[in-house]
């Protein structure tokens, strides 16, 4: 065995080694994400890469043919290829873009890689990329456009991570190193004939991701979920609040001589808006909001009770088939009754809206109340801390996203998309 084959095969068992341990560490964590599982299969996968490599390097020592190293190398451009269409779904799993986004890109990734997939079997008969001659390995002076794939998908892999805002610095970096160093390895490759230094750079590229992404991503989630939790105990505080009781219940006793009916009514009305509350502390996945939208009724109805013709309320339900965090459109129509409507003596209306297009859902709550300064939403201020509870379990629960817009004496309006 040559130095070159000696070099070649510490790097594929350094690289196995490695790979095995990560492979290992995903696979017995609980609750996989998505954008884990797709880095499970990228990791296998590529110690089957390495692994086949491994296999040739020892084999060819004691024998070598044309069939051999063609049917080897031919394999060899393949696996790489496939390695970067992996790398490109984990990064498109990693960063979750809309699935517009994620299918055109998909069918534009495979498209490209099927093009190059056919050129290296075709290759076995043209010769176009290399060839075999006496079982030596030879190039062809294009030989470069057979990794024309992988530049390709990196690049795309590249411009979906680093030019993402939500994507952090350090996670950028990640990416683009992982991007850039198989790129200047496969450069190298070819001016260093016979040493797998692709297969470094692959190396030391997945130690980066692990360390700056996927490890770093475990930690914020981490985080975030001490966090969440946190907010939605804050949340839930908010939400009843003892004025709100007093006076629902004082409203209710008061109809009790007057109008037994109507107070029975209130009292059941009342009875399912703290269990609704009470409820939505257990619950901590998503629910549908046709549910969502019968708390808000029932809190409409409650409100309606005490300021009758000074709350008027207004639905235009287009669509109700999809899934929402609990308690987070009620606070914000909660939000503008008493911050917005009842703060104007003749009261005002509140409208509901829902409709659907090829991106997202969409919940539109307005209203025609007393506005605020826009600004003091970015205040610790009691009135708005439903609403910042709510854009924040919107954003990390379902990927949403709330808009608000407000004139002082005009009203509000305040848009919560959900992706789909």
């Amino acid at each position: 065995m040559d130095n070159k084959s000696v070099f070649n095969a510490t790097i594929c068992v350094i690289g196995i080694a490695f790979l095995i341990i990560h492979a290992v560490n995903i696979f017995l964590k609980k609750g996989r994400r998505r954008d884990e599982n797709r880095l499970l299969f990228f990791v296998l996968f590529t110690i089957v890469h390495f692994a086949t490599y491994l296999t040739f390097t020892f084999v060819k020592v004691n024998y070598s043919s044309d069939p051999l190293i063609m049917g080897f190398y031919t394999t060899f451009y393949i696996f790489n290829n496939v390695e970067s269409l992996l790398l490109f779904a984990y990064a498109l799993a990693y960063i979750a873009s809309s699935k517009k986004i994620v299918k055109i890109s998909t069918i534009i990734n495979l498209s490209i890689f099927g093009v190059f997939f056919i050129l290296d079997i075709t290759n076995i008969f043209t010769h176009f990329f290399f060839y075999s001659d006496g079982g030596v390995y030879t190039r062809t002076r294009i030989m470069i456009i057979s990794q024309g794939y992988q530049f390709i998908s990196l690049v795309m892999v590249f411009i979906f991570t680093v030019f993402n805002k939500k994507v952090a610095t350090t996670e950028k970096i990640a990416f683009s190193l992982y991007c850039t160093l198989p790129f200047v390895a496969i450069i190298l490759q070819n001016a260093f004939p016979g040493y797998a230094l692709a297969y470094i750079s692959i190396i030391v590229s997945i130690e980066i991701l692990f360390l700056f992404v996927n490890v770093k991503k475990n930690i914020t989630l981490a985080q975030e979920a001490k966090r969440t939790k946190e907010v939605e105990v804050k949340m839930m505080m908010s939400q009843i609040q003892p004025h709100f009781i007093y006076n629902t219940l004082a409203s209710i006793s008061t109809l009790i001589k007057i109008d037994p009916d109507k107070a029975q009514e209130g009292l059941d009305a009342f009875t399912e808006y703290l269990r609704a509350n009470l409820s939505s502390l257990t619950d901590t996945g998503l629910i549908s909001f046709s549910n969502e939208l019968k708390h808000i009724e029932t809190y409409l109805s409650l409100e309606k009770m005490r300021f009758d013709d000074r709350l008027s309320v207004k639905y235009d339900i287009n669509t109700s088939n999809f899934l929402v965090p609990p308690l987070s459109i009620q606070p914000i129509v909660e939000n503008a009754v008493k911050h917005g409507i009842l703060k104007k003596i003749e009261g005002g209306e509140i409208s509901i809206k829902t409709t659907e297009d090829n991106n997202a859902y969409i919940v539109e709550i307005s209203d025609n109340g007393v506005g605020f300064d826009i600004n003091s939403l970015n205040k610790d201020d009691n009135n708005h801390i439903g609403l910042n509870n709510v854009k924040y379990r919107v954003q990390s629960m379902c990927r949403g996203d709330v808009v608000v817009k407000s004139e002082i004496n005009k009203g509000t309006v305040v848009t919560v998309l959900f992706y789909k």
